[in-house]
């Protein structure tokens, strides 16, 4: 339940219209959703503005709206109204203050890849024994993760929130709001490029998470990561840095790492054995960061492999799923160079005892060098499949270099869009349920089309 006053508190705005005692139970943000004595909360956007829904809001028995902008609209005696200078700033004031208001543990997991299936990973262990909050899917932006803080409750034990960037500052921003007392950094690689610039661009801004921990705050790395190991080195004050990984000696280390029966299967630190159930050997990075975490806070290694072991991992993420009739490794929610690397290492693994087909879409944001980095990868694509059709004028680039080993020109296909590419799979191409076929592209690309009828 929040008060006019409460949110004029938080926000710095000012009554337009009812009183500082005024109540209402929850902020919505969507006209659609919005529930009767709720709060509207117009956002605005670049494709959107919220203020041209208040009628809605209002038709929809709204009792106070929240805005920026002043409207010629008659307002009920019994509606409220705050007046801010900005909508999107106010929602994150008004998380920030709800988030004060709870003493809880808060984990927050940043970095180019793995954030969410690590989120998920760590709420899934967390959730065995105790109540935890957590993003939607991947709501880690200035709206998604307010949303999320604003769900609190007196019955939550824990929150786990991703952080996710592409300008510089957001980190920052966000790591404010939510006052974490654990960051989690899962990677620095070539991601968000358009903003970032470079991998230094991308490790000023990740690594402003530990900047923006609060006491008693606790750092988690990944060791094996070139980028990352000078902040494991450094002494940061007022912030206790642990790490994880295969290569390097560090706090959870991963050993034996192998696959069997689809399961990837390691140890860590040489006698807890854990199970996963993925074909990517990178998971055993993220699962590492969700055992650091699990054990900080008091659960016991058997009791976090027994849960890993039933871990589901969220779709569009190196899944491997069944559609009509045909094998598919379902990667695609996004994609970057090191993402589809891991990917392409995965079907190059996997047991398969007829062709393996690669749909790769194009890789996005990538900045000034975008078609640099697609002519890169052709190498980690280099005898990795027998067939591979792109998907965009980005991943064309890489066709004529990928060429060679038992590739050949002739099974290399250029496509413009999923739906030509779908039609070719499924007409000329006749894969049959012997077959493996990787689908690996960027979000704008809607790869995951291939998935429906």
């Amino acid at each position: 339940m929040f008060s006019v006053a409460q949110i004029i508190q938080a926000t710095g705005g000012s009554l337009v219209q009812g009183s500082l005692k005024d109540k209402f139970k929850t902020i919505s943000t969507d006209s659609r959703h919005l529930k009767a004595h709720q709060a509207f909360l117009a956002l605005r956007g670049k494709n959107f503005d919220g203020h041209n829904f208040l009628a809605q809001a209002l038709k929809a028995q709204a009792s106070c709206l929240i805005i920026s902008d002043r409207q010629k609209l008659i307002l009920p005696k019994n509606v409220a109204c705050i007046q801010v200078k900005d909508t999107t700033l106010a929602l994150g004031d008004i998380a920030a203050w709800v988030k004060r208001k709870f003493d809880l543990p808060l984990v927050a997991i940043t970095g180019s890849n793995g954030k969410t299936t690590t989120k998920e990973m760590i709420s899934w262990i967390l959730a065995q024994e105790a109540r935890v909050l957590k993003n939607e899917g991947t709501k880690n932006n200035q709206i998604g993760l307010p949303q999320t803080l604003l769900k609190l409750s007196r019955q939550d034990d824990f929150a786990v929130v991703e952080i996710g960037t592409n300008h510089f500052g957001e980190v920052k921003y966000l790591a404010k709001i939510a006052a974490p007392n654990i960051g989690v950094i899962t990677n620095i690689a070539p991601s968000h490029l358009e903003f970032l610039k470079d991998l230094s661009g991308v490790l000023k801004e990740k690594s402003q998470l530990l900047n923006n921990l609060v006491s008693p705050a606790l750092a988690l790395l990944n060791a094996d990561d070139l980028l990352l190991q000078p902040l494991i080195k450094r002494k940061m004050k007022g912030v206790r840095v642990l790490s994880y990984g295969i290569n390097t000696p560090s706090d959870f280390r991963a050993s034996k790492v192998r696959f069997k029966n689809n399961k990837v299967e390691f140890q860590v630190n040489g006698k807890f054995n854990f199970v996963l159930s993925t074909l990517g050997r990178h998971n055993v990075y993220n699962a590492l960061a969700a055992i650091g975490v699990s054990r900080i806070f008091g659960l016991d290694y058997k009791q976090i492999a027994r849960r890993l072991a039933d871990f589901n991992f969220p779709s569009g993420r190196l899944k491997l799923i069944k559609f009509q009739g045909l094998r598919f490794i379902d990667d695609t929610y996004n994609s970057n160079p090191f993402s589809l690397k891991a990917a392409l290492e995965a079907l190059k693994a996997a047991p398969c005892a007829g062709r393996k087909i690669l749909i790769m879409g194009d890789m996005l944001e990538l900045g000034e060098k975008k078609e640099l980095l697609h002519r890169q990868i052709a190498g980690s694509i280099t005898n990795t499949c027998d067939l591979l059709l792109t998907v965009g004028s980005l991943a064309k680039i890489s066709s004529p270099k990928v060429a060679g080993g038992k590739l050949e020109l002739k099974n290399i296909f250029a496509c413009n869009n999923i739906l030509e590419a779908k039609n070719l799979l499924f007409g000329k191409l006749a894969p049959s349920a012997l077959d493996l076929i990787l689908v690996k592209g960027s979000r704008y690309l809607k790869m995951e089309e291939v998935f429906k009828i």
